[in-house]
This record gives structure tokens, sequence and C-alpha cells, in this order.
């Protein structure tokens, strides 16, 4: 079996260079995207990052930076999609994991097109206790944002049995965790949000940025882990 330390180098042989690039962008998706939403969140007026979502931050004249940042996250997440395929070819390949990753990239460039609606009160001057308008917009928000919150964490899971069989027992367990606790979280936040229930309404934002950095995390680590892997000295199991 393969030691954890001893993942293969992304790519092996040729394309290595472009294999690298695309797992980069895996690596900084997250830290951007969550920058992104650090600093729009403190320079909202009325915005409160512990009660309201972050897709929230679309709504309003500076909005578009909302957007910008769905979809430029949503865009690396893709090309790291493709790298993570590339990367984990040498220990026998993994269909659905990069498959599920792209899904979660396609539901980052959805947020971002199709603006939600207002929720828990903000913008200023909307019901304190709504769920949704109902548009158009925001329903096919909800609906590609599925990608995300369903994606992410079945990625997780699927790549956990993957790293299991190849004998890499830290990143299994790890991966396991990572999509039970995104599932839970998002639970949660869907009752937060959809169902306006207290207390959980007052902490929804929380929740869901909770929610979303424990994804955003492993995902960032797993492609830290493949840039920086020792070559392997045999395949997994």
């Amino acid at each position: 079996m393969t030691a954890i330390d001893d993942l293969p180098r992304p790519g092996a042989g040729p394309g290595t260079t472009r294999t690298k690039a695309l797992l980069a962008c895996g690596a900084t998706a997250g830290p951007l995207f969550t920058l992104g939403w650090i600093l729009e969140g403190a320079t909202r007026p009325d915005y409160d990052p512990l009660r309201h979502p972050v897709s929230s931050l679309e709504l309003g004249p500076l909005g578009w930076t909302q957007q910008a940042n769905f979809i430029v996250a949503g865009t690396l997440t893709l090309a790291f999609a493709v790298g993570l395929g590339r990367a984990l070819r040498p220990l026998g390949g993994s269909r659905w994991g990069p498959l599920l990753v792209a899904a979660h990239g396609i539901g980052l460039v959805g947020a971002g097109l199709f603006v939600t609606d207002p929720v828990s009160g903000y913008p200023p001057g909307t019901p304190d206790h709504l769920a949704t308008y109902g548009s158009a917009h925001a329903a096919l928000h909800d609906l590609l944002s599925v990608g995300t919150f369903v994606g992410l964490p079945l990625a997780c899971l699927v790549l956990a049995g993957r790293f299991a069989g190849w004998g890499q027992r830290r990143w299994a367990a790890y991966s396991a965790v990572t999509g039970i606790a995104f599932l839970a979280g998002t639970v949660l936040t869907s009752i937060a949000f959809n169902a306006q229930t207290k207390p959980l309404v007052d902490f929804g934002g929380l929740l869901q940025r909770t929610t979303v950095s424990v994804g955003w995390t492993w995902l960032t680590l797993l492609a830290v882990h493949l840039l920086t892997g020792r070559p392997a000295t045999g395949r997994g199991a």
C-alpha cells in the first residue's frame, strides 16, 4: 500500500506543468473566495455576517463584487477538478471525485450568474423573517447552488473511499469527517434560512460560513497536498 506521504506527484510525465497549474487553481480558490466575503461583509452597512448568508452580498449597488467572487471561485474550482483527475491518475484514478468537485464549481458559477433574493432582513427595508420572494433568478440561484452544497460533501465521501483503498488512512478519515460535517452544517443552515427557525436564524450566517469554510479548507489542503506530494514508491491497492 502507498503511505500518505507517498502520493505521486500530480500529472507525472507529459503535462506536469499544466497539471500543477490546474491544481494551483484549487489551492487559491478557497482563500480568495473567503477573503472576498470577509472584506465585503465588513464594509456593507447593516449587513450582519452572523445572521445573513454570503449570497446576500450580491444585493445592493456593490452586489456585482460578490457575483464576481462566486464566478471566479467557481471557475478556479472547475480548473482544479480537471487537475484533480490528472493528478490521481497514477494511483488508479477516480471518476466521480473530480466530477463532484466540478459540480461544486458549477454551483458557484451559477450562484454568481443568478442573484439571490433578500432574506432575514437584508437588505434594510425587507421583512425581518422573510425566507424568499420566490423570483425566477433566486430559484435558479438555489437550484444551481445544489451542486455546491451536495457536490462538495459527496466528493469528500467518494474520495474518502478512494484514499482508503490506496492505503492513505489519514486522508480517508479527514475526507469522511469533512463530508459528514459539511452535510450536517448544510442541513442546519437550510433550517435557519428557509424555515427561519429561532434561534438558528439569528446565527444562519455563522452556520453557513463555518460549513463552507470546512469544505474549502479540505479542498485547499487537498490541492496543496497534491502539489507537494513526493513521488510514489508504488501504486495503491
